[in-house]
């Protein structure tokens, strides 16, 4: 056991005051026994839904209680912060119920449902400004507009007060447990939310285990207590969005580190696989890092049969026109879906011989799309089976190279199929 003192700045009394600053601001979300996940996995799996919070995220949390002291020291200053989602909506909504002008650097190429939503939460007391390329070129100008205007800026999780409102989350799920807590899965971006409830679970309840879950594609805590160090990924995979953080925080990794008993990583084809079944079987709109925790559980099955296991349900904000590209990564991570660039001899029947000697019964072309080449005798097809099984792209491949069809197997390179699929 860590000693907390010199573990995380993060006291009960810090975490009290906040959630007393959050009482009539935030919603107290449920933490409900999953009967779905429960019967799954022969454990009882509670879900702290901060998925229902007003702005769908538990954002909210640490923006207001930063922001509710600065209300009250300076009502004239202004506040400022760099986010293409969840934070975002959290500060626009603090800034308009403490009376607070804002102003709010997103990418420009921020989905308009996003920019609407902010402007909807913060109404005319926040500023829109579309920026920057990415998110850190985004972030560079926010923090420059501050320093020129004097306005505060207001960080998504490397701050003790943001830290301190999100630990808050903790603190709920602690009173409202009705028995001790075997297992708590977390997910992890810059790490604000598991350090703050980590930090109430270590001094509550110090025999959980606390399980940190980050996509498989941006690791960025995962590699930084690894390397005890914190250091930024050379790539970053943004499809979990809410996740893909390249370098944690400061305070966040110093925290994580010592209290954490280890950070997980999920590829996102499971994260897909799991936001589908929630929703189709459980009517949850999850945005991908809320499933996070939940996603987790897979890896787990044997360690929680028996025990009491909360997941944190992060938040909802997730885009519809993303379901396609969604079912399509949960397909290919569950082996349905197999893409291959083959070699077509382009003589007469080629075509016809693939289909009939290569494919298996209930095995179906969904995707044919030649790549044109100089050479018009040969070139490469890109082409996509769905299988029966997983399992079965096996005896495809062997039957290529049984008929002579030269070919390279793609599923693993998403860089390349996001250009084709």
């Amino acid at each position: 056991m860590p000693d907390l003192a010199t573990a995380t700045p993060v006291t009960l009394e810090a975490v009290e005051a906040a959630a007393r600053r959050l009482k009539g601001v935030i919603a107290k979300t449920p933490l409900i026994e999953n009967l779905g996940l429960s019967r799954a996995y022969a454990a009882t799996v509670l879900l702290k839904r901060e998925d229902l919070q007003v702005v769908r995220s538990y954002k909210i949390r640490g923006a207001y209680n930063k922001m509710a002291a600065l209300a009250a020291t300076e009502p004239a200053r202004r506040i400022g912060c760099a986010s293409a989602g969840n934070h975002a909506q959290g500060v626009a909504y603090a800034c308009q119920l403490l009376g607070l002008y804002g102003d709010i650097f997103m990418p420009a190429q921020t989905p308009a449902q996003k920019v609407d939503k902010v402007r909807l939460f913060g109404g005319e007391w926040v500023t829109v400004h579309l920026t920057g390329r990415n998110f850190d070129e985004c972030a560079a100008a926010a923090q420059a507009f501050c320093q020129a205007q004097a306005a505060t800026f207001v960080p998504p999780f490397d701050d003790l007060a943001i830290v301190e409102g999100q630990a808050t989350v903790g603190l709920e799920i602690l009173k409202a447990a009705k028995s001790p807590i075997d297992y708590c899965f977390l997910p992890i971006g810059g790490g604000g939310l598991a350090s703050g409830v980590a930090s109430v679970f270590r001094q509550l309840s110090p025999h959980t285990r606390l399980v940190g879950v980050q996509p498989l594609g941006a690791p960025s805590m995962h590699k930084a207590i690894a390397a005890g160090r914190r250091q930024a990924l050379d790539t970053l995979d943004t499809f979990v969005d809410g996740a893909a953080v390249k370098c944690p925080g400061e305070l966040t990794f110093s925290i994580c580190q010592a209290l954490l008993d280890e950070v997980h990583l999920v590829p996102e084809g499971q994260v897909c696989v799991d936001l589908l079944k929630m929703y189709n079987e459980e009517g949850m709109v999850l945005e991908p890092a809320g499933t996070l925790a939940i996603s987790a559980l897979h890896d787990y099955a044997a360690e929680i049969r028996g025990k009491t296991v909360v997941c944190v349900v992060s938040g909802s904000n997730n885009d519809i026109t993303r379901m396609a590209d969604i079912q399509e990564r949960a397909q290919r991570h569950q082996g349905r879906k197999h893409y291959f660039l083959v070699t077509f001899n382009q003589a007469p029947g080629a075509l016809r011989r693939f289909v009939n000697n290569v494919l298996a019964e209930g095995e179906d072309i969904i995707q044919f799309q030649y790549i044109k080449k100089n050479n018009k005798e040969k070139g490469p097809v890109f082409i996509g089976v769905e299988v029966r099984q997983p399992g079965d792209e096996a005896g495809i491949m062997a039957r290529m190279a049984a008929e002579g069809f030269g070919y390279e197997y793609l599923n693993g390179q998403q860089d390349f199929l996001s250009l084709l699929v």
